[in-house]
């Protein structure tokens, strides 16, 4: 075992806005509320990032989740960060699974090590990111559903590569950074930085040199996409929504329509204001010279019993 890697159950309070769904909702609230003339071309953008999986396209399951956002129950939606490259089909570098309850106005934020040995349908016991190169989104929704026995209602899949386009579109984000460190080219101190879109990506990026690994990793992401929210409903990024969109439509893939984001927004949002972290204690093991994040079945149970006891509650 790694003693370096072990990690205590962790939890912490903070508000964060959605990740990827995060900055759909907010173009949304930009184009419906601030840009009137935009209105249409946000449309025209949620239909380009619009892919059902195939078992969406079921009646009954069509109705299901259509009541369900009807009746403001609560969600859960797994968010994919897929690092795909110039022949490669990439992996889900990041996974985060968010459950929304729009009743106790409350979501639970899960970032899921993408090093976790869990068994993939059809393929065996592998790092849970293989999900993806072996049957893109919809065997990533599958094995995370059987690894934490809880159910996935929408998705969203964003290409890491279009992530730097958008923050080169908002002109950069500025961060504060805990950790200095050399990452692809770039050195990274301390302090208040600021970051194009190269940078940003491997700001976002950097595992191995960082103690906490994955878990810092997920931590970079979350800060760099809350600093690019506060620009994009910022005034001067407003005037580049045009740009953002279509950058925001060639990258993003979700089953969530517009009609359903449309209710997201005025019927869950204030659900975005206190979102609390959640961690999965493991360690660290290498198997036949591969290294793995190993996760015992208790800490499987403890996150799905918290996870449906905050979509149970009223």
């Amino acid at each position: 075992m790694d003693s370096r890697v072990e990690n205590k159950k962790h939890k912490k309070r903070k508000k964060w806005p959605f990740w990827v769904g995060g900055i759909i909702l907010a173009l949304i609230l930009i184009g419906v509320t601030t840009i009137t003339l935009a209105y249409n071309k946000v449309q025209k953008t949620v239909i380009s990032m619009h892919e059902p999986l195939e078992r969406d396209k079921d009646p009954k399951r069509q109705k299901e989740l259509e009541k369900k956002v009807e009746d403001q129950d609560a969600i859960n939606v797994l968010l994919l960060g897929i690092d795909e490259r110039s022949g490669d089909k990439g992996r889900s570098d990041t996974m985060i699974l968010m459950s929304v309850n729009p009743n106790t106005q409350s979501t639970l934020m899960l970032s899921i090590p993408r090093d976790t040995y869990v068994n993939i349908p059809g393929r065996g016991m592998d790092k849970i990111n293989h999900a993806y190169a072996f049957g893109d989104v919809a065997l990533s929704i599958e094995t995370v559903e059987n690894a934490f026995d809880l159910p996935i209602h929408f998705y969203a899949r964003v290409n890491m590569e279009g992530f730097e386009q958008g923050i080169d579109a908002i002109d950069g984000v500025t961060v504060d950074n805990d950790i200095e460190f050399d990452q692809g080219g770039y050195h990274f101190p301390t302090g208040q930085i600021n970051l194009d879109g190269s940078k940003a990506l491997e700001y976002t990026r950097m595992r191995k040199r960082d103690p906490r690994g994955d878990m810092g990793r997920n931590d970079r992401q979350r800060q760099v996409v809350a600093a690019a929210m506060d620009e994009i409903v910022s005034f001067s990024s407003v005037t580049k929504i045009g740009n953002i969109l279509d950058i925001l439509g060639g990258n993003v893939k979700t089953n969530l329509d517009m009609d359903k984001l449309k209710s997201l927004f005025f019927d869950y949002r204030k659900a975005a204001g206190d979102i609390e972290t959640m961690e999965i204690a493991g360690t660290g093991e290498t198997i036949n010279s591969i290294w793995y994040y190993i996760v015992q079945d208790e800490e499987f149970a403890r996150i799905k019993n918290e996870i449906t006891e905050h979509m149970e509650a009223r």
